[in-house]
């Protein structure tokens, strides 16, 4: 007979009613889309974690590039997690973009 044991990590998010268990037993994260960030990616924390959660508007002007917006259409650069022992951070990178076409000899 053999013996498994498996560990047990129960998560949620102090913004919206997502919860989730997973049995991963090497340390892992949990993303999930979050109806309190308007529909951002945001990360889950361990059942009994006390932190804050926080989208941070774009700073810089949007010109051409592809980026991440809320459910209210404002571009989001980024969702930070602050606990007690420190700060994670979920960075939206903005995509550039670009036309293809026949090159033009100078």
């Amino acid at each position: 007979m053999t013996l498994t044991l498996r560990r047990e990590t129960r998560w949620v998010c102090p913004l919206c009613t997502t919860t989730d268990v997973t049995y991963e037993p090497l340390p892992h994260s949990r993303f999930h889309t979050c109806a309190g960030l308007k529909g951002l990616t945001a990360p889950m924390v361990p059942e009994g974690t006390r932190c804050k959660i926080e989208a941070h508007e774009r700073d810089d002007y949007v010109a051409g590039e592809l980026v991440q917006l809320d459910g209210d259409g404002r571009p989001i650069m980024s969702v930070a997690t602050t606990r007690d022992d420190g700060v994670d951070c979920t960075v939206y990178a903005g995509t550039a973009t670009a036309r293809g076409g026949p090159r033009e000899e100078p």
